[in-house]
């Protein structure tokens, strides 16, 4: 993956602001013009990173929790990769399905899933790594 973007910050909710701005500016140098892949593209990578900043724990209380986000291409791909340095996640991505109207929350993996043509989740190195993968 070429990396165009890339941003190490803190895993609390106001990063999600500089998710969305680094994406924008990221966005906006490519010169794709595709509404649609954008607005699915961007929001898989808010819905993860939001994942990340809710979910994610750490064992050792001496460091603070934090993701990075890396945005690319590879080849017609665009591709984003979060990685954080939580607790490994033990998650099926298989089985995940959307939650129920009445419920308030468990859309964001099913969204995520929805809007990408491949989202992978592994452990490598002590970090949790999603790769985020929309083809042009």
């Amino acid at each position: 993956m070429n990396v165009d973007a890339s941003i190490d910050v803190p895993a609390v909710p106001a990063s999600l602001d500089t998710v969305q701005d680094t994406f924008g500016s990221w966005w906006e140098g490519l010169g794709v013009d595709d509404v649609s892949l954008r607005f699915r593209f961007e929001t898989a990578i808010v819905e993860i990173a939001a994942n990340v900043i809710e979910h994610t724990r750490r064992s050792d209380v001496g460091q603070g929790r934090r993701f990075l986000l890396d945005l690319g291409t590879d080849g017609d791909d665009l591709v984003a990769v979060l990685s954080d340095n939580g607790m490994p996640v033990d998650i099926d991505l298989g089985e995940v399905t959307m939650a129920d109207p009445e419920d308030e929350g468990g859309r964001g993996l099913a969204l995520a899933i929805a809007a990408l043509d491949r989202l992978e989740h592994t452990h490598q190195g002590g970090r949790n790594v999603w790769t985020l993968v929309c083809a042009c």
